[in-house]
């Protein structure tokens, strides 16, 4: 018996029609454009159900009311289908990602989000690649966590970031292996065992919050970072140097303190793309531990900030807060 599949088609690029002024979404165009594609209705393809999101999404104004959408629809469809696809814009699809992961709780059924660097009508197109295999994967080689596939390789949603802009490789897993390589043959990298759990699907609130990222650089002026604190900031991501140096700066670290003790969670990231937090290994990363920063690990810069605005959204106490973000919750931290 084919399995059932699911496909919200929330925007992007994947779906688009050319026009006088360049790609334009158009309502209904995707579905049409598939349906006169044969090989999505192979005998090895599952059967599938397309709804198109009405107004189409730009990834560009996807914010945590976007994410709730998504959640709350695939929710409301999670005991009539087997899988889901969600067809999505690439240049924010990585936060897309990292946030259901934290939304989605004792999740027991596939999710792969994917989208393309050029329309699925064009004849150079990367969609039908990556749609046919998702399709393929969510039905033959199921992963019940959220995923994100592009350029024929399976990721595990949280650990990706986006790293070429017009690529087809556009999207990149810098401290997890893959979990699936959809080659000659499809070659799983990890035996990730498909937990059934025992409780019911769980599907957390996530709300915008007050989140600030700053970008260290040599020669920054202290004074922007005590005015970004001043302000009602939940949150604050810095993103530093190498294992997660900063300059040890009298000023930079008393501002840091004083924002920490008042709540202010401040996470320290680093701005290279592999690798992972250590502020035991610097005299200058220690200083930040003192002043009460704490750890990114490995995570993504996308993944951090899902998670904090996971985590700030169910109002818990701050200590419990600091635990839980320095905890690996849906496999987002090594």
């Amino acid at each position: 018996m084919k399995k059932r599949i699911y496909i919200a088609y929330t925007g992007g690029t994947i779906g688009m029609k050319p026009s006088a002024s360049g790609f334009v979404p158009v309502e209904g165009y995707l579905t049409d454009t598939i349906a006169n594609m044969p090989d999505f209705y192979h005998d090895d393809m599952p059967d599938f159900e397309i709804c198109e999101y009405s107004p189409l999404i730009d990834s560009a104004n996807v914010s945590p009311d976007v994410w709730q959408t998504i959640a709350k629809d695939i929710h409301s469809r999670y005991d009539e289908f087997d899988g889901f696809i969600i067809l999505h814009g690439t240049d924010t699809m990585s936060y897309t990602a990292s946030a259901l992961s934290f939304v989605f709780e004792n999740l027991s059924k596939p999710i792969i989000i994917t989208g393309s660097q050029i329309p699925l009508s064009q004849l150079r197109t990367d969609a039908r690649i990556n749609l046919l295999n998702s399709l393929y994967i969510v039905a033959h080689h199921p992963i019940n966590e959220v995923c994100l596939f592009f350029n024929n390789y399976l990721f595990r949603g949280n650990r990706t970031t986006k790293q070429y802009a017009d690529g087809f490789d556009a999207f990149v897993s810098p401290n997890h292996v893959p979990l699936l390589e959809a080659g000659i043959e499809i070659k799983k990298y990890n035996k990730l065992p498909n937990i059934v759990y025992s409780d019911d699907l769980v599907v957390h609130e996530i709300e915008v919050k007050s989140i600030a990222i700053l970008h260290l650089f040599p020669g920054l002026n202290w004074q922007v970072l005590d005015n970004l604190l001043k302000s009602p900031l939940q949150a604050l991501v810095i993103l530093t140097y190498g294992v997660g140096n900063a300059q040890q700066d009298k000023q930079l670290l008393e501002t840091l303190k004083r924002a920490s003790e008042r709540g202010v969670i401040i996470v320290n990231c680093s701005q290279c793309l592999k690798g992972a937090v250590n502020m035991k290994g610097y005299a200058t990363g220690h200083a930040l531990s003192e002043a009460g920063v704490i750890s990114g690990g490995d995570m993504t810069t996308e993944a951090v900030i899902a998670k904090l605005y996971y985590l700030l959204s169910q109002s818990l106490p701050y200590e419990q807060l600091v635990t839980l973000f320095q905890t690996d919750l849906r496999g987002e931290l090594g």
